[in-house]
């Protein structure tokens, strides 16, 4: 497969993805029996830690169609891209692509990362102006988000991207379809999203495990 992609004139974002330096990271165990509310608020953790489309949770929140800023669209070949482990359960070769997630309006909400298998990319993503939920929902593919890692930390380029500084929350998971790993996504999201699901963190005095 060929992909072509022109880059934005206005993009912030070079070719390489970019991932959070953690100051905190936690995997399966943390995932499974989910952070204490001083560390990560119960509205943030349903956002992170839950299987749910978060395409469908931000149209939810705003009340706008969420849009997607296609940035970059790469074959690297059988590249690690150092990329999380996971990504040695996508068949090679793989294409990274790199979104913005926004409202209708324009405002970033999120930034994502997601590596597939290079062959069947353009059978999952027809139209890739879409979510990748909108455009598995037209498939009518049968899916399992298999949430692996959470990131608290910072970036640059994600903090000149959003606008508003760090430090952001991230997650990696796979998508499963009929048993088999459909695609490894790296999402972060915006502090923005505080509008709608307040603060990120609670404090010691008004919020116990």
């Amino acid at each position: 497969m060929t992909a072509t992609f022109t880059p934005k004139e206005n993009s912030t974002l070079p070719a390489a993805w970019h991932r959070l330096t953690p100051i905190w990271q936690g995997g399966e165990e943390v995932i499974q029996q989910s952070l204490p509310h001083t560390h990560l608020a119960p509205t943030w953790q349903m956002l992170l830690l839950g299987d749910g489309s978060p395409t469908r949770h931000l149209e939810l929140l705003t009340g706008e169609p969420t849009e997607v800023d296609v940035i970059d669209m790469s074959l690297i070949g059988m590249d690690s891209d150092a990329a999380p482990d996971l990504i040695q359960a996508v068949p090679g070769p793989r294409l990274r692509r790199q979104v913005w997630l926004r409202t209708a309006s324009g405002q970033r909400l999120a930034y994502a990362t997601s590596w597939w298998e290079a062959s069947h990319v353009d059978e999952y993503l027809q139209n890739r102006s879409l979510p990748i939920w909108a455009s598995l929902a037209r498939l009518r593919t049968e899916l399992y988000r298999d949430v692996r890692g959470i990131y608290h930390g910072y970036s640059a380029a994600l903090q000149s991207g959003f606008e508003v500084p760090g430090p952001f929350w991230g997650r990696h998971y796979l998508f499963w379809h009929h048993g088999q790993p459909l695609t490894l996504i790296y999402e972060v999201f915006s502090p923005y999203l505080t509008k709608y699901l307040g603060p990120m963190q609670l404090s010691s005095t008004n919020g116990k495990v």
